[in-house]
Protein backbone atom coordinates (compact mmCIF):
# COMPACT_ATOMS: atom_id res chain seq x y z
CA UNK A 1 0.00 0.00 0.00
CA UNK A 2 0.86 3.66 -0.16
CA UNK A 3 0.97 4.62 3.51
CA UNK A 4 1.21 8.19 4.76
CA UNK A 5 2.72 8.50 8.25
CA UNK A 6 1.84 11.84 9.82
CA UNK A 7 4.46 12.54 12.48
CA UNK A 8 7.04 10.25 10.90
CA UNK A 9 10.00 11.60 12.87
CA UNK A 10 8.51 11.07 16.32
CA UNK A 11 9.26 8.37 18.89
CA UNK A 12 7.20 5.75 17.06
CA UNK A 13 7.42 7.32 13.59
CA UNK A 14 11.03 6.46 12.75
CA UNK A 15 10.91 2.75 13.67
CA UNK A 16 7.45 2.57 12.11
CA UNK A 17 8.72 3.79 8.73
CA UNK A 18 11.37 1.07 8.83
CA UNK A 19 8.79 -1.61 9.65
CA UNK A 20 6.48 -0.47 6.86
CA UNK A 21 9.29 -0.53 4.31
CA UNK A 22 10.24 -4.03 5.48
CA UNK A 23 6.65 -5.04 4.68
CA UNK A 24 7.03 -3.55 1.18
CA UNK A 25 4.76 -0.56 1.64
CA UNK A 26 5.52 2.75 -0.05
CA UNK A 27 5.81 5.34 2.73
CA UNK A 28 5.13 9.07 2.60
CA UNK A 29 6.50 10.57 5.82
CA UNK A 30 5.52 13.99 7.12
CA UNK A 31 7.44 16.39 9.31
CA UNK A 32 6.78 19.96 10.41
CA UNK A 33 10.20 20.95 9.04
CA UNK A 34 12.23 20.16 5.94
CA UNK A 35 15.29 19.81 8.19
CA UNK A 36 14.11 16.24 8.84
CA UNK A 37 14.02 15.30 5.14
CA UNK A 38 17.42 13.59 5.08
CA UNK A 39 16.42 11.51 8.08
CA UNK A 40 13.17 10.46 6.40
CA UNK A 41 14.88 9.60 3.12
CA UNK A 42 17.44 7.51 4.98
CA UNK A 43 14.55 5.56 6.53
CA UNK A 44 13.07 4.96 3.09
CA UNK A 45 10.21 7.46 3.12
CA UNK A 46 9.26 10.15 0.64
CA UNK A 47 9.26 13.29 2.81
CA UNK A 48 6.79 16.17 2.83
CA UNK A 49 6.33 19.15 5.16
CA UNK A 50 2.97 19.14 6.93
CA UNK A 51 1.31 21.00 9.77
CA UNK A 52 -1.30 18.55 11.06
CA UNK A 53 -3.42 21.44 12.37
CA UNK A 54 -3.62 23.21 9.00
CA UNK A 55 -6.71 21.85 7.25
CA UNK A 56 -5.76 23.17 3.81
CA UNK A 57 -2.28 21.64 4.03
CA UNK A 58 -3.63 18.28 5.16
CA UNK A 59 -6.23 18.21 2.40
CA UNK A 60 -3.62 19.09 -0.21
CA UNK A 61 -1.13 16.51 1.08
CA UNK A 62 -3.64 13.67 0.96
CA UNK A 63 -5.04 14.73 -2.41
CA UNK A 64 -1.53 14.89 -3.87
CA UNK A 65 -0.09 11.74 -2.27
CA UNK A 66 -3.22 9.60 -2.77
CA UNK A 67 -2.40 7.17 0.06
CA UNK A 68 -4.25 3.92 0.60
CA UNK A 69 -3.85 4.35 4.35
CA UNK A 70 -2.87 7.05 6.83
CA UNK A 71 -1.18 6.49 10.19
CA UNK A 72 -1.60 9.46 12.53
CA UNK A 73 1.27 9.78 15.05
CA UNK A 74 1.80 13.50 15.81
CA UNK A 75 2.32 14.64 19.40
CA UNK A 76 4.00 17.52 21.20
CA UNK A 77 5.47 15.63 24.13
CA UNK A 78 9.14 16.60 23.97
CA UNK A 79 10.39 17.88 27.34
CA UNK A 80 6.99 17.61 29.03
CA UNK A 81 7.72 17.42 32.75
CA UNK A 82 5.13 19.58 34.56
CA UNK A 83 2.56 16.98 35.58
CA UNK A 84 1.12 19.24 38.27
CA UNK A 85 -0.40 21.39 35.52
CA UNK A 86 -1.15 18.39 33.37
CA UNK A 87 -3.65 19.83 30.89
CA UNK A 88 -1.52 22.93 30.33
CA UNK A 89 1.53 20.76 29.58
CA UNK A 90 -0.42 18.56 27.14
CA UNK A 91 -2.42 21.38 25.52
CA UNK A 92 -0.78 21.12 22.08
CA UNK A 93 -1.02 17.34 22.03
CA UNK A 94 -4.68 17.66 23.05
CA UNK A 95 -5.25 19.89 20.01
CA UNK A 96 -3.62 17.29 17.78
CA UNK A 97 -5.94 14.64 19.25
CA UNK A 98 -9.06 16.74 18.70
CA UNK A 99 -8.70 19.39 15.99
CA UNK A 100 -5.94 17.49 14.21
CA UNK A 101 -7.72 14.15 14.01
CA UNK A 102 -10.93 15.85 12.84
CA UNK A 103 -9.00 17.60 10.07
CA UNK A 104 -7.39 14.34 8.98
CA UNK A 105 -10.63 12.36 8.99
CA UNK A 106 -12.40 15.02 6.93
CA UNK A 107 -9.59 15.09 4.36
CA UNK A 108 -9.43 11.29 4.25
CA UNK A 109 -13.18 11.07 3.73
CA UNK A 110 -13.03 13.57 0.84
CA UNK A 111 -10.26 11.58 -0.85
CA UNK A 112 -11.79 8.17 -0.22
CA UNK A 113 -9.08 6.98 2.20
CA UNK A 114 -10.80 4.44 4.43
CA UNK A 115 -7.88 2.90 6.29
CA UNK A 116 -6.88 5.06 9.27
CA UNK A 117 -4.71 4.12 12.25
CA UNK A 118 -4.13 6.68 15.00
CA UNK A 119 -2.00 6.98 18.12
CA UNK A 120 -4.01 6.93 21.32
CA UNK A 121 -2.91 6.16 24.87
CA UNK A 122 -3.65 3.45 27.42
CA UNK A 123 -1.23 3.86 30.33
CA UNK A 124 -2.79 5.36 33.50
CA UNK A 125 -6.12 5.66 31.70
CA UNK A 126 -8.33 2.84 32.92
CA UNK A 127 -10.67 2.99 35.89
CA UNK A 128 -8.88 2.80 39.24
CA UNK A 129 -11.15 0.05 40.56
CA UNK A 130 -11.12 -3.73 40.49
CA UNK A 131 -8.57 -5.71 38.51
CA UNK A 132 -5.03 -4.39 38.18
CA UNK A 133 -5.02 -5.24 34.45
CA UNK A 134 -7.71 -3.93 32.11
CA UNK A 135 -8.96 -4.83 28.64
CA UNK A 136 -10.18 -2.48 25.93
CA UNK A 137 -13.76 -3.16 27.05
CA UNK A 138 -13.19 -2.02 30.63
CA UNK A 139 -14.36 1.45 31.77
CA UNK A 140 -12.00 4.40 31.51
CA UNK A 141 -11.10 6.49 34.52
CA UNK A 142 -12.71 9.63 35.85
CA UNK A 143 -9.42 11.55 36.15
CA UNK A 144 -8.35 14.27 38.58
CA UNK A 145 -9.48 17.76 37.57
CA UNK A 146 -6.06 18.74 36.20
CA UNK A 147 -6.23 15.87 33.66
CA UNK A 148 -9.81 16.16 32.40
CA UNK A 149 -9.04 17.99 29.16
CA UNK A 150 -6.32 15.48 28.25
CA UNK A 151 -8.52 12.47 28.96
CA UNK A 152 -11.35 14.07 26.97
CA UNK A 153 -8.98 14.59 24.03
CA UNK A 154 -7.94 10.93 24.06
CA UNK A 155 -11.57 9.85 24.22
CA UNK A 156 -12.39 12.15 21.31
CA UNK A 157 -9.68 10.57 19.18
CA UNK A 158 -10.77 7.02 20.06
CA UNK A 159 -14.40 7.76 19.25
CA UNK A 160 -13.78 9.78 16.08
CA UNK A 161 -11.37 7.25 14.58
CA UNK A 162 -13.51 4.20 15.29
CA UNK A 163 -16.66 6.00 14.10
CA UNK A 164 -14.84 6.50 10.79
CA UNK A 165 -14.02 2.78 10.64
CA UNK A 166 -10.41 3.21 11.73
CA UNK A 167 -8.17 1.75 14.41
CA UNK A 168 -7.07 3.55 17.59
CA UNK A 169 -3.95 2.18 19.29
CA UNK A 170 -3.76 2.76 23.03
CA UNK A 171 -0.01 2.69 23.52
CA UNK A 172 1.60 2.07 26.87
CA UNK A 173 4.25 4.29 28.44
CA UNK A 174 6.98 4.63 25.80
CA UNK A 175 10.65 3.94 26.36
CA UNK A 176 13.60 3.15 24.11
CA UNK A 177 13.53 6.20 21.81
CA UNK A 178 16.86 7.94 21.07
CA UNK A 179 15.77 10.99 23.09
CA UNK A 180 14.39 8.95 26.00
CA UNK A 181 15.36 10.77 29.21
CA UNK A 182 13.71 8.48 31.74
CA UNK A 183 17.00 6.88 32.72
CA UNK A 184 18.68 10.22 33.32
CA UNK A 185 15.71 11.41 35.41
CA UNK A 186 15.97 8.33 37.61
CA UNK A 187 19.75 8.73 37.87
CA UNK A 188 19.26 12.33 38.97
CA UNK A 189 16.74 11.30 41.64
CA UNK A 190 13.93 13.21 39.90
CA UNK A 191 11.54 10.27 39.50
CA UNK A 192 10.50 9.24 43.03
CA UNK A 193 8.44 6.42 44.43
CA UNK A 194 5.29 7.92 45.92
CA UNK A 195 3.50 6.34 48.86
CA UNK A 196 3.41 2.57 48.47
CA UNK A 197 4.23 2.83 44.75
CA UNK A 198 1.34 0.51 43.96
CA UNK A 199 0.15 2.25 40.80
CA UNK A 200 0.40 -0.25 37.94
CA UNK A 201 1.62 0.83 34.51
CA UNK A 202 1.93 -0.96 31.19
CA UNK A 203 5.05 -0.05 29.24
CA UNK A 204 6.05 -0.53 25.60
CA UNK A 205 9.36 -0.28 23.79
CA UNK A 206 9.01 2.00 20.75
CA UNK A 207 10.19 -0.80 18.45
CA UNK A 208 7.37 -3.04 19.62
CA UNK A 209 4.89 -0.18 19.31
CA UNK A 210 6.03 0.28 15.71
CA UNK A 211 5.64 -3.43 15.04
CA UNK A 212 2.04 -3.46 16.22
CA UNK A 213 1.24 -0.33 14.22
CA UNK A 214 2.66 -1.76 11.00
CA UNK A 215 0.39 -4.78 11.45
CA UNK A 216 -2.66 -2.68 12.37
CA UNK A 217 -2.57 -0.72 9.12
CA UNK A 218 -3.09 -4.00 7.24
CA UNK A 219 -6.26 -4.81 9.20
CA UNK A 220 -9.79 -3.54 8.89
CA UNK A 221 -11.45 -1.49 11.61
CA UNK A 222 -13.18 -0.25 13.53
CA UNK A 223 -11.14 -1.39 16.52
CA UNK A 224 -9.27 -0.26 19.62
CA UNK A 225 -6.16 -2.14 20.75
CA UNK A 226 -3.97 -1.84 23.83
CA UNK A 227 -0.39 -1.81 22.54
CA UNK A 228 1.53 -2.70 25.69
CA UNK A 229 3.94 -5.41 26.81
CA UNK A 230 3.05 -8.64 28.64
CA UNK A 231 4.18 -7.43 32.06
CA UNK A 232 2.14 -4.69 33.82
CA UNK A 233 4.12 -3.53 36.83
CA UNK A 234 3.75 -1.37 39.98
CA UNK A 235 5.74 1.86 39.89
CA UNK A 236 7.91 0.95 42.89
CA UNK A 237 9.23 -2.11 41.05
CA UNK A 238 10.06 -0.68 37.64
CA UNK A 239 11.57 2.49 39.11
CA UNK A 240 13.78 0.47 41.46
CA UNK A 241 14.92 -1.85 38.66
CA UNK A 242 15.60 1.06 36.30
CA UNK A 243 17.77 2.71 38.96
CA UNK A 244 19.85 -0.48 39.18
CA UNK A 245 20.27 -0.69 35.41
CA UNK A 246 21.46 2.92 35.06
CA UNK A 247 23.73 2.70 38.10
CA UNK A 248 21.75 5.11 40.26
CA UNK A 249 20.89 5.18 43.92
CA UNK A 250 17.45 3.76 44.81
CA UNK A 251 14.70 6.26 43.91
CA UNK A 252 13.76 8.66 46.70
CA UNK A 253 10.43 8.04 48.44
CA UNK A 254 7.82 10.66 49.26
CA UNK A 255 4.54 10.33 51.15
CA UNK A 256 1.38 10.99 49.13
CA UNK A 257 0.53 14.25 50.90
CA UNK A 258 3.93 15.71 50.09
CA UNK A 259 3.80 14.52 46.48
CA UNK A 260 0.35 16.09 46.03
CA UNK A 261 1.73 19.38 47.31
CA UNK A 262 4.81 19.54 45.10
CA UNK A 263 4.14 17.24 42.12
CA UNK A 264 0.35 17.53 41.99
CA UNK A 265 -2.58 15.15 42.07
CA UNK A 266 -2.15 13.66 38.55
CA UNK A 267 1.41 12.43 39.16
CA UNK A 268 0.47 11.12 42.60
CA UNK A 269 -2.53 9.21 41.27
CA UNK A 270 -0.55 7.73 38.36
CA UNK A 271 2.14 6.30 40.64
CA UNK A 272 -0.14 5.04 43.41
CA UNK A 273 -3.56 4.07 42.00
CA UNK A 274 -3.35 3.44 38.25
CA UNK A 275 -4.15 0.15 36.50
CA UNK A 276 -2.32 -1.70 33.74
CA UNK A 277 -3.63 -2.97 30.40
CA UNK A 278 -3.88 -6.32 28.65
CA UNK A 279 -2.39 -6.82 25.18
CA UNK A 280 -4.23 -10.12 24.54
CA UNK A 281 -6.56 -8.66 21.91
CA UNK A 282 -3.77 -7.07 19.87
CA UNK A 283 -1.70 -10.25 19.95
CA UNK A 284 -4.67 -12.40 19.00
CA UNK A 285 -6.21 -10.28 16.25
CA UNK A 286 -3.11 -8.65 14.74
CA UNK A 287 -0.76 -11.62 15.04
CA UNK A 288 1.61 -9.38 16.96
CA UNK A 289 4.70 -10.74 18.69
CA UNK A 290 6.97 -8.60 20.84
CA UNK A 291 10.73 -8.28 20.72
CA UNK A 292 10.61 -7.27 24.38
CA UNK A 293 7.68 -9.13 26.02
CA UNK A 294 8.67 -7.63 29.38
CA UNK A 295 9.95 -4.19 30.26
CA UNK A 296 12.75 -6.02 32.11
CA UNK A 297 14.23 -7.19 28.81
CA UNK A 298 13.51 -3.86 27.14
CA UNK A 299 15.06 -1.79 29.93
CA UNK A 300 18.22 -3.89 29.85
CA UNK A 301 18.51 -3.31 26.10
CA UNK A 302 17.58 0.38 26.05
CA UNK A 303 19.11 1.75 29.24
CA UNK A 304 21.95 -0.72 29.57
CA UNK A 305 23.16 0.37 26.15
CA UNK A 306 22.78 4.03 27.11
CA UNK A 307 24.93 3.45 30.19
CA UNK A 308 27.65 1.71 28.17
CA UNK A 309 27.75 4.60 25.68
CA UNK A 310 28.03 7.10 28.53
CA UNK A 311 30.97 5.14 29.99
CA UNK A 312 32.74 5.22 26.62
CA UNK A 313 32.26 8.98 26.39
Amino acid sequence: MRVMVIGATGAVGAPLVRRLRERNHVVIGTSRSSTKFDELRALGADPIVLDALNAADVRKAITTAQPDAVIYEPTALANVSDFKHFDRSFAQTNRLRTEGIDILLAAARESGVRRIVAQSYGAYRYERKGSSVKTEDDPLDAPPAAMRESFAAMAHLDNAVTAAGGIALRYGLFYGAPDDHMGSLVRAGKFPIIGDGAGVVSLIHVEDAAGATALAVEHDGPAIYNVVDDDPVPSRIWLTELAKIVGAKPPPRFPRFLARLFAGEPFTVMLTESRGASNAKAKRELGWTLKYPSWRQGFAAAYGQQRQLEKVR
